[in-house]
């Protein structure tokens, strides 16, 4: 008995060791990918390589970035949220409710749109853990939930902060002195550590890789499985919260019709950074790098005056280029 067993006990630490060296393969092509985009854009047009447009690259990047870094734990549980773009417009739009149209003080507004995202990602997270509908249809209905309820609030008209002072500051001020990077690139930073400390230390990311790679084994080794589902989206929705209140500040004013199409380029920066579709794989290193890829694109094409529609050719085609490297992953991991 002893000797049968030793075979699969040894090949398991070899199985672990292989599927980590492939997650780093994974980031080292996706940063690599990243270089060989921007030295292209380098040299193709001169205005590229300039510090403000690097600042504007990064400056870009923080809403992909912000719902990309909550999506990521979705995604790794083996689901998917297609409300996160008009659930942060919606967002917004509850900021000016609350601190333009209520008054309230500037830190409890904000606290109040953070816990309103969590509370829209607590509906998603019911609907699909508790009620079994998939996430697939459970988040698009959310989507379109968002969308209805950001022009019903809003009466389908701007929210202005300009006297809420404070408020834009948030994103564009520069909290440290002689260095031109603004906050809402800060704000990226500090809760992509968070974020990455919390997937990687905690019970929290520990069930999220569980969930994602094996649901009906983490259920009969006695976790609940559906509470943690709950937890893992009403989690993303903070981030969908904190989005609606960074890109409201940068634009300084809560605007109702924008946010859609922003899921599906958090998604695929989820995907180009190396996480799975089938959940189980992924990290907040690899989705950054994913949503730099994807604002280092936007902001290139854009500047060599590549038409928009044609911008929107050359992503979807990256995002089909992302799933199928995914969808050869799995299948080598198989």
């Amino acid at each position: 008995m002893t000797t049968a067993k030793a075979p699969t006990l040894a090949r398991q630490p070899r199985s672990g060791a292989l599927a980590a060296l492939k997650g780093r393969l994974q980031q080292l092509l996706a940063f690599a990918s990243l270089i060989v985009i921007y030295v292209f854009f380098a040299i193709a047009s001169p205005y590229f390589l300039t510090y403000d447009n690097f600042i504007s690259i990064l400056y870009s990047t923080v809403v992909i970035g912000t719902l990309a870094v909550g999506t990521t734990f979705v995604i790794i549980s083996a689901g998917i949220d297609l409300s996160i773009g008009t659930g942060m417009a919606l967002c917004a739009v509850m900021a000016g409710v609350f601190l333009v149209n209520a008054g309230l003080p500037l830190p409890l507004g904000v606290l109040l749109t953070l816990l309103f995202g969590g509370f829209m990602g607590l509906v998603n997270g019911v609907n699909i853990a508790v009620l079994r509908i998939p996430p697939f249809i459970a988040t698009l209905a959310m989507m379109l939930v968002a969308e209805g309820l950001a022009l019903v609030v809003s009466d389908s008209t701007p929210i202005y902060f300009t006297e809420v002072s404070g408020y834009a500051d948030i994103s564009t001020g520069h909290l440290i002195p002689g260095v031109d990077i603004p906050n809402a690139v800060l704000v990226l930073v500090v809760i992509a550590v968070v974020a990455g400390v919390l997937l990687t230390k905690s019970v929290l990311g520990r069930y999220t890789y569980s969930i994602g790679s094996n649901e009906e084994a983490t259920a009969l080794s006695g976790i609940d499985v559906r509470r943690w589902k709950i937890t893992i989206y009403t989690f993303a929705g903070l981030f969908t919260g904190l989005a609606g209140v960074l890109i409201s500040a940068r634009l300084g004013s809560a605007q109702p019709a924008t946010g859609m199409g922003y899921e599906l380029q958090a998604i695929a920066a989820v995907v180009i950074g190396g996480t799975s579709l089938s959940g189980g794989k992924g990290s907040i290193l690899g989705t950054l790098i994913g949503a730099l890829i994807i604002s280092v694109l936007n902001n290139g094409l854009q500047i060599m005056s590549i038409p928009q529609e044609w911008q929107n050719v050359i992503l979807g085609c990256v995002i089909l280029l992302a799933v199928y490297t995914d969808r050869v992953r799995r299948g080598d991991s198989r």
